[in-house]
Formats: structure tokens, sequence, C-alpha cells
């Protein structure tokens, strides 16, 4: 098994990046598109537990888009194979301050590569200055 293939991690680089610019927008349906679609799919947040895709679509129609915009530190991500990888990030809300961390799990599907677990925290921590 190949780790950390330069192909592969671009190509999960720019399905992050699609991600983080439909979070910061609230482009709900292209949110919706980039986590699979599956029962098995599992989003822990900051204040819920979603199970499922139906769960997490639930969540966020609902959800109030308020201080989304964010900068990002430390984003790794790493590819095991040419089908699995994790996105790693640390985060600080423009808005509120508040910091956190998000990760995430990909899986290449025949529709492209998706979200199949996730998960999201804030912690309190000095933000990395950029680099």
């Amino acid at each position: 098994m190949v780790i950390d293939d330069p192909e592969v991690v671009a190509e999960v680089r720019a399905a992050f990046e699609r991600y983080e610019r439909a979070l910061t927008t609230n482009d709900t349906a292209v949110l919706d598109e980039l986590f699979w679609d599956s029962p098995r799919t599992i989003r822990y947040g900051i204040n819920e537990n979603l199970y499922g895709i139906e769960e997490i679509r639930a969540f966020r129609s609902a959800r109030e888009p308020v201080d989304l915009m964010r900068d990002l530190a430390r984003t790794e991500i790493h590819t095991y194979g040419r089908d699995y990888a994790t996105a790693s990030t640390l985060y600080r809300r423009r808005g509120s301050g508040r910091t956190g961390r998000q990760m995430q799990t990909w899986l290449r599907t025949p529709a492209g590569w998706r979200i199949v677990a996730a998960h999201v925290s804030f912690l309190e921590f000095d933000f990395p200055a950029a680099s």
C-alpha cells in the first residue's frame, strides 16, 4: 500500500477545499453531496451526534448560518492506498474567535471522494501563527 501518494493527496485536498468553501458559504447542497449518502455515515459535531446521512441533512437544513468564516491551521491530509484518506485541521472562527479542531475520514466512492465520518469540536488553545 502506498501512503501519501502525491496524486491521491491532491485529489483529497481538492475535495477538502471544496468542502471548506461550501461550509463557509453555507452551500448545503455541496455539503450534503460531499458526505457519503449512507446510513453508515457519522458526524459528531459541537452539540450533536448524527448517525446516517438523513440526520446530517436535517441538521444542515436547520442550522443557523452564523459565524461560518474561519481560518485554518495545521491542515494535514494523509492517504492510505488510493481509496482512503484522513483530513485533520485546526480552525479559528473569525467572528467569535472560538478555536476548534476537525477530522474527516474520506472514502473514494463511484461518485467521487466522500466523507464517511467526521468530528468537529471546540477546544481552547493558542491558534498557530500563519506560516
